[in-house]
């Protein structure tokens, strides 16, 4: 019963999922009839995601103890998870690239399809003009659209800093940040009680056109991510056991590494699973201090699962959409946003929501695309919440290491 509790939502979204299907399925090109349900739930999810970005972004920053500095242990945790980071990262472009779940896909059913497929092209652009409109826009009223959300973080970063800098000048602009994060979260947490029938009705609509397509890449995409998983889980976390204490580093590891793994799995939640970690981790050989230091940190900034998710989303785009993804500059600019979804915007609330509409930002993606990728975010939430979570346990055997020999 605890399972299914701490799974509700999942398994209601994929419940609805299915439904959807089913009906597309069975009523063909009539399922369009739902597509105003969907577009109700996307374009609720549009008019609060700018707030989101701000309030949230800026108030975890505002509220930051500027006057705790860890040194040593913050400075090899962040290149500890940086490395695993980029590793990761790495598998998620090439597992994608060599075993392709979109392959036999019609681009030109997609593009028809979607309404605002009118697809930006970057390739026109230089590499330093295009990091420049991402960043930065002409004018403040220009931030408040979603086009510009690289920007909007940028500017709610700096807001963040700001606030902090002025400490006690700062204290009244730093309460109006938190109550604007906590007012525009329970939004967003009112507005995904309609995500089961928003996301049903999109889907039946999607499958109504395109019929069995679309799903069969949603299956292979489960698939490789379960097996590439597995496959990191075992090698990759032994391999990094062995960096931390060699063949006893090993031992240790997978011998408390199974109820942060069942936690995890079972409950789905990466912050669910801080305390058993900070156990597993001491029995592992980590002192009490690093323990209770580095599991919170890990639980925001360490998401390996969720940068491979991030990367199949964009790459599942991209194939889906027929724009080239075999430029070396493109593999780079998708490993470079799927860490920053995984280890930066993921830190914040509602970095899930945040990341996806950064993706269709950058790569100028149609708005309609949102949906794919909550789809491919349900599906893949256990696998990819063990990785994030289990993963903290051996990085901090690593960072142990380093900082305590």
């Amino acid at each position: 019963m605890k399972f299914l509790k701490n799974y509700k939502s999942s398994l209601i979204l994929l419940f609805a999922i299915v439904l959807g299907g089913i009906i597309g399925l069975t009523m063909g090109e009539k399922a369009s009839i739902f597509a105003p349900f969907g577009d109700l739930f996307l374009n609720l999810i549009f008019t609060i995601l700018v707030p989101i970005v701000f309030f949230s972004i800026s108030s975890a920053i505002a509220n930051m103890d500027s006057s705790k500095k860890l040194g040593k242990i913050l400075g090899t945790a962040i290149i500890v998870f940086g490395i695993t980071a980029i590793i990761s990262g790495i598998i998620g472009v090439f597992s994608f690239r060599i075993f392709n779940p979109a392959k036999g896909l019609d681009p030109q059913m997609f593009n028809s399809l979607m309404a605002s497929n009118e697809i930006k092209s970057t390739e026109a652009v230089g590499i330093l003009e295009k990091i420049v409109s991402s960043i930065t826009v002409k004018d403040f009223s220009e931030l408040l659209s979603r086009s510009n959300l690289l920007a909007i973080i940028i500017f709610s970063i700096i807001t963040g800093f700001a606030t902090m800098l002025c400490k006690e000048k700062g204290k009244i602009f730093a309460s109006f940040l938190d109550s604007g994060a906590a007012v525009t979260m329970k939004f967003m947490n009112i507005i995904m009680y309609y995500a089961p029938i928003g996301l049903g009705a999109y889907f039946a609509n999607i499958i109504g056109q395109l019929g069995s397509q679309i799903l069969s890449g949603y299956v292979k995409i489960f698939i490789l991510y379960l097996i590439v998983s597995i496959i990191y889980f075992f090698v990759f976390f032994s391999l990094y056991a062995y960096v931390a204490g060699k063949k006893n580093g090993v031992k240790k590891f997978w011998k408390n590494a199974a109820e942060p793994s069942i936690t995890a799995i079972a409950t789905c939640s990466s912050a669910a699973c801080i305390p058993i970690n900070i156990e597993s981790a001491k029995k592992m050989g980590v002192s009490d201090t690093l323990a209770n230091i580095i599991m919170p940190i890990g639980v925001n900034i360490h998401k390996d699962g969720s940068i491979i998710g991030g990367i199949y989303k964009i790459m599942f785009l991209f194939a889906i959409f027929g724009r080239d993804m075999n430029s070396i500059g493109t593999l780079i600019i998708t490993l470079i946003v799927g860490l920053l979804i995984g280890a930066v915007v993921g830190a914040v609330p509602g970095g899930g929501a945040i990341g996806e509409m950064l993706i269709l930002s950058i790569f100028g993606f149609p708005q309609e695309a949102l949906a794919i990728m909550l789809v491919i975010a349900t599906i893949i939430d256990a696998p990819a919440t063990l990785i994030n979570s289990a993963g903290n346990t051996v990085c901090t055997m690593i960072i142990s290491k380093f900082v305590e020999n």
